[in-house]
């Protein structure tokens, strides 16, 4: 059995990324909306864009 690995807590896209990276996975742009990498607690999936 395994248990699940926190690597941190980020509060937006872009720090979750950098998080990502720091745990050397190959794509963390890619890996957002993956379920297995990332447990979203409350809130929106992604912010808003301010464009």
């Amino acid at each position: 059995m395994t248990r699940p690995l926190s690597l941190g807590t980020a509060y937006s896209d872009h720090a979750l990324v950098v998080l990502l990276e720091g745990a050397d996975v190959t794509d963390p742009e890619a890996t957002l909306d993956d379920p297995r990498w990332v447990e979203r607690r409350g809130g929106p999936a992604h912010e808003p864009s301010a464009a």
